[in-house]
C-alpha cells in the first residue's frame, strides 16, 4: 500500500511541475513574440565607451610610471610621456575588446 500511495504522490507531483513549467515557458514565449503596432523591438547594448576611457586612463598611468622608470636618468621626462602615450593607446585597445567580448545586451519595446 506504501509503495503504491508513493508513486501516486510522485506522479502528481511530476504532472504538477510539468504543468507549471509548461505555463511559464508559455508566458515567456508570449512575451518574446508580442506585436505592437507602435512600439519597436530594439536591442540595447551596455556602452563600450565608458570602459575603453577607463582603460585609456589606466594605461596611461601605468605607462607613464614604466616610461619614468625604464628611462636613463637625463630622459625621465621624455620616458614618462611616451610610455605615457604608449599605455594609454594600448590600454584603451584592450579595454574596448574586453568591453565588447564581456557586452551585455538585451531588447526593448520602444515607441515609434
Amino acid at each position: 500500500m506504501k509503495h503504491s500511495l508513493r508513486t501516486h504522490l510522485t506522479a502528481s507531483l511530476a504532472l504538477a511541475l510539468a504543468a507549471l513549467f509548461s505555463t511559464t515557458e508559455a508566458g515567456a514565449a508570449q512575451t518574446k513574440h508580442r506585436s505592437h503596432s507602435h512600439e519597436t523591438r530594439v536591442l540595447v547594448c551596455k556602452d563600450v565607451r565608458k570602459e575603453a576611457n577607463k582603460g585609456t586612463v589606466v594605461g596611461a598611468v601605468a605607462g607613464g610610471v614604466l616610461g619614468n622608470v625604464v628611462a636613463g636618468h637625463g630622459s625621465k621626462t621624455a620616458g614618462t610621456v611616451i610610455g605615457a602615450g604608449a599605455g594609454a593607446v594600448a590600454g584603451h585597445q584592450i579595454a574596448k575588446k574586453q568591453a565588447k567580448r564581456n557586452r551585455e545586451c538585451h531588447y526593448e519595446y520602444r515607441r515609434r
